[in-house]
């Protein structure tokens, strides 16, 4: 079925719902144009926590982008508040799969007819959670990585997405300072993810073997790639939580892979050492739990 594309969408307002780490940095990126963004969470701490990180980075990040300017972000716990006006919506809500079926159901009552609708699932491709849906037409996986530092993009058809929407989110992200690419088939992980989930599990599994420690081999990661950060420092910033959902998921729909990575993320999310969120995971020198890298 065909989709009419939104207009005017540098005067209409998009729409994140979630204030968690990824979702306030969507929102961050999508404030770099001088328009409006809400986000719906609620949870008030949590939205007004996600606010407040948008406006502390908004105007570092949108003198990165070319023709950016500051916009400006607010936080509502009302849907239909949020969902007003709006010609894009990103799902930002945690992994689990009835809850985003729930979610997405919602959003397609309640948006604008010609909003798009889209997931910033990392692991569950948006096939599986359209079955409450009336317009899968407009539908798509948005996945991003880590703004605005990590300002890749995954864009991947339901299966059933109008191609000319997909088309359409090519040409407008770039304008936000995020680099969309199109999977084109479905893949669990996408592209880029799943090249990086086979780094994330082999790190752990040299950890799991005692073979090495997480510092070691975030120290040769940093000497051999030349990045700031190895891949045991990377998870702390997503959550080790997050990390062992998405190792759970892929062990799933992939039986043989080891179990030691997950049994070593099961020991550190069993005590509560989540990462940054929680001011400490494979590193404990977070002193604020909210610091983001």
């Amino acid at each position: 079925m065909a989709f009419t594309l939104p207009t005017d969408v540098e005067q209409r307002p998009v729409a994140v719902i979630g204030a968690g780490t990824l979702g306030r940095r969507i929102a961050l990126m999508f404030a770099t144009r001088g328009g409006e963004v809400r986000i719906h969470d609620r949870s008030q701490p949590a939205g007004e926590a996600a606010k407040a990180y948008v406006e502390e980075h908004l105007a570092e990040v949108a003198g990165r982008v070319e023709g950016g300017t500051p916009g400006r972000v607010e936080v509502t716990d009302d849907l239909a508040e949020a969902l007003s006006g709006a010609w894009l919506i990103v799902e930002a809500v945690p992994e689990r799969l009835e809850l985003k079926k729930s979610v997405f159901a919602e959003l397609d009552a309640a948006a604008e007819s010609d909003a798009i609708l889209a997931s910033n699932s990392s692991s569950y491709p948006t096939s599986q959670f359209i079955d409450r849906v009336g317009h899968p037409e407009r539908v798509v996986n948005m996945h991003f990585y880590m703004p605005p530092v990590q300002n890749a993009v995954d864009l991947m058809s339901d299966g059933r997405t109008d191609p000319a929407v997909l088309a359409f989110l090519k040409e407008e992200l770039p304008k936000y300072g995020v680099f969309p690419f199109e999977a084109h088939k479905e893949s669990t992980g996408f592209i880029f993810n799943r090249i990086w989930a086979a780094i994330k599990r082999e790190s752990l599994e040299v950890v799991a073997e005692g073979v090495s420690t997480p510092q070691d081999v975030d120290r040769m990661w940093e000497i051999n790639m030349g990045t700031p950060a190895g891949p045991f420092r990377m998870m702390d910033r997503v959550g080790l939580d997050v990390v062992l959902d998405i190792e759970e998921h892929y062990a799933t729909e992939r039986p043989g892979l080891p179990e030691g990575p997950r049994k070593l993320l099961k020991q550190y999310v069993e005590a509560g050492h989540l990462g940054v969120k929680t001011g400490r995971g494979f590193y404990d020198d977070y002193s604020d739990g909210n610091a983001e890298g």
